[in-house]
Formats: C-alpha cells, structure tokens, sequence
C-alpha cells in the first residue's frame, strides 16, 4: 500500500467520526437555542432538559443502530456499512439546520427533531465500530494499533472541530441573531463534511473480502458468539463510565462543586480534550511496541488507584486544580481508548467482526454510557460526597480488568489466527 491510497483510507475511515462528534459537540454548545426553539412552553431548566432528553434518545438507538450497520459490514462489505453511516449522520444533521420550530410546526417539531435524532442514533451506533474494523483490516503489518487509535482520534477531531464552530459563531454574531438563526448554521455546514465522506468512502475505498455465510451476521453472532460479545461488553465498561464521568458529566460538576464559571468549564474540557488526541495516537504506535494486554490492565489499575485522588485535586476551587485533575483522567481514558479499538477488531471472528463489535461495545455505550451522568448526579446528591463519582470509575475499572485478563494477547500473530484464536480462548471460559 503506497501513502497516498494509505492516507486516503485514513480518511475516509476517520471522517464519519469527525462528522460525529461535531455534532455532538455542536448540539451540546446550542442546547440552549434548541431548547428555546422546539420546547418554547417550559422553563429555561426544562427547556434544556428537554433538549438533552432528545440528545439522549439518539444513545438508545445505539445498539439498534451497532446491530443493523453491523450487519450491513459483515453482509455486504466494510464500505456499504461506512457509507450508509454517514449519509444517515450528515443528512439528519442537515436538516435539524432546516427543521423549523414550535413556532411554525407546532408539536410536529419536536417530534421531527426526536425522529432526526433516532436517525443520527443508528448511525453513532455502526460508524465507530465499523471504521475501527475498517482501518485495522487495511492496516500494514505492524501497525494496526495505531490504525485502531486513529479511529479513537476522530472522535477527538470532530469535538474540536464542533467546539471550534460553534464558538467561532458565538464570537462573531450577536446573541440575538445567534439564538434567532446563528445555531443552525454549524448543522447546515455538517453536510459538507457528510459529502466529503460520501465520496471518499464510496467511490475510493475497495471493501474488505469477506467470507461466505449461510445464515445472517446476527444470528450466527448471538448463537456462536454470545461471548465473546459479553466480552466486547465488559471491555467497554471502563471507557464508556471514564469517558462520560470525566468529559461529559464534569463540566457541569465542576460548576456545582467548585464554583467555577460554565465558560472556564468548558475551556478546561476543551482543552482536555485536545490534549487527549496526541494521547490517544501515541498509544496506538505504542501498543504496536508493547502489546495491547499491558496498555489495557495498566490503564485500568491506574483507574481503579487514582479515581478518588484525582477528583480530591478536582474538588478544589481552583481552575488550575480542575485542569491538573481532569488531565488525570485523559492519561487513563487515553491509554485505554487508543488501544480498545485494536485488541476488539483483533479478538473478533471474521464472518461476523462488525456485528460483534457493534453489539459488545453499544450495549454498554448506548445503555450504561449514557445513564453514566445521570448516576454520577444521583450519587452526589444521594451521599453528599462530591467526589462519589469516582467510585463509578473504580467499579468500572474493576469489571474491565477482570475482563481484560480474560483475552490472549495477539499483537504478535497473523491478523486472521490471531482473531480466531482469541475468540476461541474466550468462548472456552
């Protein structure tokens, strides 16, 4: 493979989790605007609320979506999967750009808005998984750990370039014109980047060679390998509560518990978050060195040991403590997140890889990821204790780690044996 077809294939495997997380992170930066638009009737805080609740609907699409786009990959091929994603991303986006509001659709608009939501649901649910599978097949000998990490790192790219975005326009228009028609501007824009991966992925890519079946991806998946899926799951368990524990749920923590300012907040997250992109690759190449088993079981012990110190450093009324901490948990989501999309692409069996993936990693994304936050805030207010937050990282250290040892180490073997070996080493436990 010459660079120009491998850095086509990077692209074309990392722009759908660009267009992704962009907009995540651009319907999180206008959730207020949104809220005022299509939930006119309630309070400012119900507004908001209601707005995060149809955030929230697209996470239980998840698995549905990991479960259809999954078969499609394994099916149909790689890029028919790919492709099916981002259309079914970037068109939805677009058009929450386009949806009117409650104003002039009355209660249709926040039901189109839920349904849009739903649509973007199925997509968030195969696009990950399917182009981490995507880019460690295509990946040269020896480097499929920073190809997987590569798929991790445009999750990173679309939340800057959504955060980017959104307060480009919220510096450049008056508050006035930005709740009035600003906000639908970065969702018009998502098309542009949808377009773009339409045609890389369609007309570039080559599909991946599949093997012949004669029963459905699905089927053979919950039948043969319930396991290893379960595993899947149980890998999952650490980044999903880390991730939404210490990138979602913290920036509003850290207004609650130490009194710093919503913008400071977000500039702290923000900036957190760049710092975990070079994290996230620069443990790809390492794995690639080292191995995937001890990146994952350190990443985990350093969750399980250093969860309590590092929100005792948050919990302290300064921004320059607050940035210390979280930069605590970039070190270990980092390290766990660059090197999970590898060692799952390479533990999975080849007739059903997408299928498997997508169902392990969205069953705890889409279910336990998404009510992380909402548990996280319980707990304080149920204790009282701030910090009880990262009890949840501990548990999900724990159950990780153990799932972790449960898999052979197949950094070293051929793509194919190693795949089928590992899935045999667990199914046997």
């Amino acid at each position: 493979m010459d660079s120009s077809q491998s850095r086509r294939i990077i692209a074309a495997g990392m722009i759908g989790n660009v267009l992704e997380w962009y907009d995540f992170a651009v319907y999180g930066y206008f959730a207020t605007a949104i809220g005022r638009h299509f939930f006119p009737h309630e309070d400012a805080v119900a507004q908001l609320l209601s707005a995060f609740g149809v955030f929230a609907i697209g996470y239980v699409m998840r698995p549905v979506g990991g479960a259809v786009v999954g078969h499609i990959g394994d099916r149909f091929g790689r890029r028919a999967a790919l492709t099916f994603s981002v259309a079914a991303m970037a068109i939805p986006t677009f058009l929450i750009g386009l949806l009117p509001g409650y104003a002039t659709l009355g209660v249709a608009a926040p039901i189109a808005l839920t349904l849009l939501r739903m649509v973007q649901g199925l997509s968030v649910g195969g696009e990950y998984t399917s182009s981490m599978v995507f880019l460690v097949e295509h990946a040269p000998d020896g480097r499929r750990g920073v190809m997987g990490a590569l798929a991790a790192g445009g999750a990173g790219g679309g939340t800057l370039l959504g955060s980017a975005v959104g307060a480009g326009f919220a510096a450049s228009m008056s508050n006035a014109a930005l709740d009035a028609w600003g906000w639908r501007i970065p969702f018009l824009l998502g098309l542009v980047v949808g377009i773009a991966g339409y045609l890389l992925r369609r007309h570039v890519l080559e599909t991946a060679p599949r093997e012949r079946r004669k029963r459905a991806p699905m089927l053979e998946t919950l039948s043969d390998h319930w396991r290893i899926v379960l595993g899947f799951a149980g890998l999952s368990m650490f980044n999903a509560v880390g991730f939404y524990v210490g990138f979602v749920y913290l920036v509003s923590w850290l207004q609650t518990a130490d009194g710093i300012a919503p913008a400071r907040a977000l500039e702290i997250n923000s900036l957190s978050m760049a710092i975990m992109l070079p994290v996230v690759i620069a443990t790809g190449f390492l794995t690639d060195r080292v191995g995937r088993k001890p990146i994952l079981l350190l990443a985990c012990i350093l969750g399980f040991v250093g969860a309590v110190p590092i929100f005792l450093l948050l919990n302290q009324p300064s921004a320059l403590s607050a940035q210390l901490g979280q930069l605590g948990l970039v070190a270990m989501i980092g390290l766990y997140g660059g090197t999970l999309p590898v060692f799952m692409v390479e533990a999975a069996p080849l007739p059903v890889r997408c299928t498997a993936v997508a169902l392990g990693y969205n069953i705890t994304f889409g279910v336990i990821g998404g009510f992380t936050p909402l548990v996280a805030a319980w707990l304080v207010d149920r204790t009282g204790d701030e910090i009880a937050p990262a009890f949840l990282i501990m548990a999900a250290a724990a159950v990780t780690f153990l799932t972790v040892l449960r898999f052979r180490e197949t950094y070293r073997s051929p793509f194919i044996t190693a795949s089928s070996g590992a899935a045999a080493a667990y199914a046997r436990i």
